[in-house]
């Protein structure tokens, strides 16, 4: 592999023109299919197989008029008793009749009918019925209907339009270009040059550009949801930068040893290089892996990031030696340019080498400091909730919010997040001799509030009754509500009795994604063991970066459900209503650590294999692994740090807590885990650590990640300085 890569790298600068060009023609050309064939994303969740879903299917299949998207109008009056004035009644049916007329509205209830009235006779609920799932309402449709009740917010009145209806795509802004400035100072800082900093993101945001527009050109035919193009867009450029990171300090390393720049940059990829596209196939494989749950929705999710990050390594060992071909020696700081300066000796006094020295020294005690903090700092995980947003967690002064709110103020949590009843039988007899028995044993569930009257379809085989609960639609109180309205019903003769509804959808989609995490973290866990065992020819190394990972993943779940689900330091990260975290995060976040763990893994442990391997002791080994990639790691590490957490100031909660956890991660895993408990246990194992039986060590391939099999190539031709 590292002989290949070393002829790809110096093809690549060698024709480097001709590189540049074939990108850019990709670039444009994707750019013109993303907007020429982009189709929309998809804000809603579905989970086939599930309870929830059939009821959906059963809706749109029977009750079409019923499986549109809902929307609810609240107003709320000035005064006690103003609804049942003739003039308040005059401004209610002005706003229902206002949102009857609405383009894609089927039609609007009016409260008076629906007895949809506090007792207080202040807060009313206009029920409003589109044609089309909220994924195929426009934004003028969207639009209009946030604007209705103007004439009577002008009388002083409150009204305020919320729903699944109001559900978009979380909008991404300027407040994450601040992570990439931050990577951009600190490249210039680990680089000391500008040229080599800017290629260096260069190289990375026309990598991101090829990767999103293509994500783009496909989202007319594969059905994206809202998150999945964010997550790819994070991941892109974290990685893109990261891997050109790599090999371009190994160039300059290179360089710095006397060597021409071909030369270098042929040897940076072929070494670098080939850690770059194990790191990345490791993260692929971990992206793609997330089909195997069998989630639509995170499938796509994951094969879209896992596209954006096989275009960066791609990027990264072509387009990157192309533009290091036309930096030459200016990639270098001004100083150290002159091709008549003597390679400079190495310098063992940084900080890498004095942090390896006293990490090896002090081994037993940083082992166990690190475990006990990392034990604590997983504590909060134990209480850890999943669910999907609701409008009462979206960012405050939505109108979602707004309406969330005021539902909340005036008829209580359980009117966010009703319940739906699907009654169906192959005879109108048979669903009317039913719903009078689903009703009574529903009404004699605890936790239940109220049950609507049915609404039949036209044959009258289905009936469609709402529940709503006393409790709101992510408590804990509302999921058991869910499971036991299920055990109540199930035995209805002659009948089949469905619960649907935006929140048992996500109910049932937390659980299956729970159900599926302990398989997945299984299978990646079991998967990081194999990969490493055939890259480090080791049992032990393989062994102690699996559980590392893990100790990574469980501190950062930690963390996450402390700040996001229980709200402590919630205001550091603009978190204005804590809740339980998205379904989704934290499978997602396992996937994607993994890779991540990997990369800073395969590029400390790597050199430390190949000093090793080439004579030094393994205590002399593994300091030098940490000297030499410390400081490329730590860079890289605050360049992923600086992406993710630029998402922590999105406005949106779900992307806001992607964005956090992916930072915190990153950080747990290279400063405490790979760059401290590592070093630690590989100086306590000495040579144990590299111990592989015979059998297996000549029953695994030889993938030649620390470039042996190069070394023995250029030893055996002359090198073109």
């Amino acid at each position: 592999m590292a002989t290949l890569l070393y002829r790809l790298g110096r093809a690549s600068l060698r024709r480097r023109r001709l590189v540049v060009a074939v990108w850019l023609v990709v670039l444009v050309g994707l750019g013109f299919a993303a907007a020429t064939l982009r189709g929309p994303t998809a804000s809603n969740f579905t989970m086939p197989g599930t309870e929830s879903q059939q009821a959906l299917d059963l809706l749109a299949e029977r009750f079409p008029a019923a499986s549109g998207a809902t929307g609810t109008i609240a107003v709320k009056a000035p005064a006690d008793g103003q609804l049942m004035t003739p003039e308040g009644q005059a401004v209610v049916k002005g706003v229902v009749q206002e949102a009857a007329t609405l383009p894609g509205v089927v039609g609007a209830v009016d409260p008076y009918q629906s007895q949809a009235i506090t007792p207080n006779g202040r807060y009313a609920l206009v029920q409003v019925q589109f044609a089309t799932g909220a994924d195929g309402v426009t934004d003028a449709q969207r639009e209009a209907y946030e604007k209705v009740g103007a004439q009577a917010e002008a009388q002083g009145w409150q009204v305020a339009s919320g729903g699944e209806v109001l559900n978009s795509e979380p909008e991404v802004g300027s407040t994450e270009a601040l992570g990439v400035l931050v990577a951009a100072i600190v490249l210039i800082v680990t680089f000391g040059s500008l040229v080599a900093a800017g290629m260096t993101m260069l190289n990375a945001l026309i990598g991101v550009g090829v990767g999103m527009a293509g994500l783009f050109a496909l989202s007319g035919a594969v059905e994206l949801t809202s998150t999945a193009p964010i997550l790819a867009l994070m991941l892109g450029l974290a990685v893109g930068i990261d891997y050109s990171l790599f090999i371009t300090s190994r160039h300059r390393q290179n360089l710095l040893d006397g060597l021409s720049p071909e030369e270098a940059v042929g040897r940076a990829v072929g070494t670098a290089g080939s850690a770059v596209l194990f790191a990345g196939a490791t993260v692929v494989i971990a992206l793609a892996g997330l089909a195997v749950v069998g989630i639509p929705f995170l499938t796509v999710m994951g094969l879209a990031a896992a596209g954006t990050v096989t275009v960066a390594v791609l990027v990264a060992i072509t387009l990157a030696p192309a533009l290091l071909g036309f930096a030459g020696r200016r990639a270098l700081p001004r100083k150290l340019r002159s091709t008549e300066a003597a390679p400079a000796a190495e310098d063992r006094s940084g900080f890498g080498f004095r942090w390896a020295h006293w990490v090896t020294k002090l081994r037993i005690p940083v082992i166990l400091v690190g475990l006990l903090g990392l034990g604590l700092l997983a504590l909060p995980a134990q209480d850890m909730r999943l669910a999907l947003p609701d409008a009462g967690t979206a960012p405050a002064g939505t109108p979602a919010r707004a309406s969330a709110d005021l539902i909340r103020e005036g008829f209580g949590p359980g009117f966010t997040g009703r319940l739906a009843v699907v009654v169906t039988s192959d005879s109108p007899q048979h669903t009317s001799a039913a719903v009078p028995q689903v009703t009574a044993l529903i009404q004699r569930t605890d936790n239940v509030l109220a049950v609507a009257p049915p609404q039949l379809d036209p044959s009258g085989r289905t009936a469609l009754l709402g529940v709503i609960p006393k409790t709101g639609p992510t408590d804990a109180a509302t999921e058991t509500l869910v499971h036991d309205i299920r055990d109540q019903v199930g035995s209805i003769g002659n009948a089949e009795v469905l619960l649907t509804g935006a929140t048992a959808i996500g109910i049932d989609v937390s659980e299956k994604l729970s159900d599926a995490m302990p398989v997945y973290l299984l299978l990646v866990v079991g998967l990081s063991i194999l990969l490493l065992m055939l890259v480090f020819r080791s049992i032990l190394v393989p062994v102690k970066a699996a559980l590392g990972f893990l100790l990574t993943v469980a501190a950062t779940f930690g963390i996450t459900v402390a700040v996001f689900q229980q709200g402590h330091l919630a205001d550091l990260v603009g978190l204005d209503t804590p809740a339980p975290l998205i379904s989704f995060l934290p499978i997602l976040l396992i996937g994607i650590l993994f890779g991540l763990a990997m990369d800073y893994e395969v590029f400390l442990v790597s050199r430390m294999r190949e000093d090793f391997v080439h004579g030094d002791t393994a205590q002399q080994a593994t300091i030098n692994g940490m000297g030499h990639g410390a400081r490329v790691v730590t860079a890289a590490a605050l360049i992923m740090i600086s992406v993710f957490g630029g998402f922590v100031f999105l406005d949106d909660p779900v992307i806001k807590s992607m964005g956090f956890a992916l930072a915190v991660g990153v950080a747990i895993d290279a400063f405490v885990v790979r760059m401290t408990i590592v070093p630690a246990v590989m100086s306590l194992l000495n040579t144990r650590a590299w111990w592989l039986p015979r059998w297996l060590d000549r029953a695994l391939p030889n993938v030649d990640i620390e470039g042996e099999g190069l070394r023995a190539h250029l030893d055996k031709q002359p090198v073109n300085a």
